[in-house]
């Protein structure tokens, strides 16, 4: 009996010790998700993020949390809450422009840049992507399992092929940790590729192109060094060679197209925006100065460039001054400091939003700083365009203007010819009749001295709605800008009575209500072919309308038409002289 006992606890003890010894030398084959099902992840290097609320996509473009910030990428960089602007400094860093001579420029001196962001409630969100250049990161969103990549920039990475079928990637040094991936064939191609960041005694550290990060063993893989992969390629400035600095003269064809865009806040998604057919340039209304030392504010959005680009516009930042200090914008103008402060901040945010183009739209200023205003162009002008920028000035008829030494300096004047008839203009009237139009034009042209071929005209592309009340004997006048379709749906809403008005080419209406009469002079297709056909008439560059939220879609016909289909005034002449004018409701 004692013998049997003994037996089986013989038997107990052996198959323990076996079992142990399987536990101990069989590896785990369950294979485990490397993300949670549905979350947002962010990768730096070989870090897996963790912290809430680190990152988010908003609209396609890539935000991280100011603290992410901080922590990895940037130690100085500074949230005011009381402006709720975020300040970054290039106290540590170089923004690379396209010449050496730029970069010393913008560079010699830490400048100060805000950044747009975005807050919900205590949480600050900085766009990381356009600022990736800045800090030399590399930042990729892989959609497949919704994890961002961040890497910082080098000219040499060490990657692992895979060799062996069969080779597994683990979240562990060792073969009792589980699986994350399973690599079934050998072909060399990305997704066998892994990029190495650490090594061990028979295992390498590594993350996957779709940002796993894991362990593999050697025997499995063969490393190499290579450049240009993941990392890209080196900055042309870096290598010594001088970037084509030629300045964008004229389209590929027909006449230049440019719309600005009134852009007041910074999240201004464009994707809804409808194609405009024939449109060159748009010019977002994404810079001013907001002090007399020069310093920005800033309303640029990365992905609005992005969507620019790829629908094949250029795209020429708009930068005004504060239109109602003229005594601020007086100061700016006297300062070289402010100017040169201005300056580095302009090119630098030309070349973090890759633009192609500045427009200067500096209205209502003091006369008497009419040739300090003449200087300052002259003086940024130069290193606006050896960015290789195409440089433009906005003026009107008015005298703040020397329109003829502005033309001299810049590539092209944007004539904002409209507003014949103002907001508070003491008469009703149109914003811009045709015949008013040809009138300063001859005068811009003839006795100002502005060259045909940098001359852009200005379409209206909206109207004013003119309220003549009359109470106790007296009137008063009014007016409300209205949007194309919103000054078409008053007419006809109001059945207003509708007649073709020859001397400003356009539809006028009228109406009454209680104790006023209503008036308008709409912009249309009617008005706006005849206007843009002046265009041939004095072989001018193109036109410049405001603004690409106030027109409507058919707009967009009338004008590929008459400035890339049509070559010439005769031309245009000939397809418009039996015209016959009806409104259509």
């Amino acid at each position: 009996m004692k013998k049997a006992v003994i037996i089986i606890i013989v038997i107990l003890l052996v198959s323990a010790l076996a079992y142990g010894f399987f536990k101990i030398n069989h590896s785990n084959e369950n294979l485990i998700a490397a993300f949670e099902e549905g979350a947002l992840n962010l990768i730096i290097e070989d870090q897996y993020i963790t912290s809430p609320h680190s990152l988010k996509i908003v609209d396609g473009e890539i935000l991280l949390n100011f603290d992410t910030v901080k922590k990895y990428f940037d130690p100085s960089i500074k949230w005011d809450k009381n402006s709720e602007k975020v300040i970054v400094s290039t106290k540590d860093r170089i923004i690379k422009m396209k010449t050496k001579s730029l970069t010393s420029f913008v560079n010699d001196k830490p400048l100060s840049l805000n950044i747009p962001i975005i807050q919900e409630k205590d949480v600050v969100y900085i766009p990381i992507e356009f600022l990736s250049d800045f800090y030399g990161i590399i930042v990729t969103h892989i959609e497949d399992n919704n994890v961002v990549l961040i890497d910082y920039k080098t000219d040499f990475v060490q990657v692992a092929n895979v060799i062996e079928s069969g080779a597994v990637l683990r979240n562990g040094r060792d073969s009792k940790h589980p699986i994350l991936r399973k690599f079934d064939d050998v072909e060399e191609n990305n997704k066998n590729q892994m990029r190495i960041f650490e090594e061990y005694d028979k295992w390498y550290k590594v993350r996957t192109w779709d940002g796993v990060v894991g362990f593999i063993e050697k025997q499995y893989v063969v490393a190499k060094i290579v450049t240009g992969t993941i990392l890209g390629e080196k900055d042309k400035e870096e290598s010594g060679e001088e970037l084509d600095t030629e300045s964008f003269s004229e389209v590929e064809n027909g006449k230049i197209n440019l719309v600005w865009d009134m852009v007041y806040t910074r999240r201004s998604d464009p994707s809804s925006v409808p194609d405009m057919k024939g449109l060159d340039v748009i010019s977002p209304t994404w810079f001013q100065i907001q002090n007399s030392k020069g310093d920005l504010m800033n309303r640029a959005y990365s992905n609005y460039e992005k969507w620019a680009h790829e629908k094949g516009y250029k795209v020429w930042a708009l930068l005004s001054n504060d239109f109602q200090d003229a005594e601020m914008t007086s100061k700016f103008l006297k300062d070289d400091k402010a100017i040169e402060n201005f300056t580095k901040q302009i090119l630098a945010y030309a070349s973090l939003y890759n633009l192609d183009g500045i427009n200067i739209d500096f209205e209502n200023f003091y006369q008497r700083d009419r040739d300090l205003f003449t200087r300052f162009i002259e003086i940024i002008t130069p290193k606006l365009k050896e960015q290789g920028l195409v440089v433009s000035v906005d003026v009107n008829d008015i005298p703040c203007y020397d329109k003829k030494a502005l033309s001299q300096i810049v590539d092209y004047v944007m004539y904002m010819s409209y507003d014949q008839h103002w907001r508070t203009s003491p008469v009703a009237g149109s914003v811009a009749q045709v015949s008013w139009q040809e009138r300063i034009l001859k005068k811009v042209l003839e006795e100002e001295g502005v060259p045909k071929e940098k001359l852009l005209l200005g379409l209206p592309y909206y109207t004013r709605l003119w309220e003549e009340k009359t109470e106790g004997g007296a009137m008063s006048l009014s007016s409300v800008a209205l949007t194309m379709e919103e000054a078409k749906k008053t007419i006809i809403e109001n059945d207003a009575e509708i007649v073709w008005d020859e001397e400003s080419g356009q539809f006028y209406a009228e109406y009454q209500k209680e104790n006023s009469r209503f008036r308008i002079w709409l912009e249309d297709e009617n008005s706006l072919n005849l206007k843009s056909s002046l265009v041939h008439k004095y072989n001018l560059a193109g036109v410049c309308a405001w603004s690409r939220n106030f027109v409507s879609e058919n707009i967009w016909d009338v004008l590929y038409r008459n400035l890339k289909e049509i070559k010439e005034y005769q031309e245009w002449l000939g397809l418009n002289e039996n015209n016959e004018y009806i409104f259509v409701y």
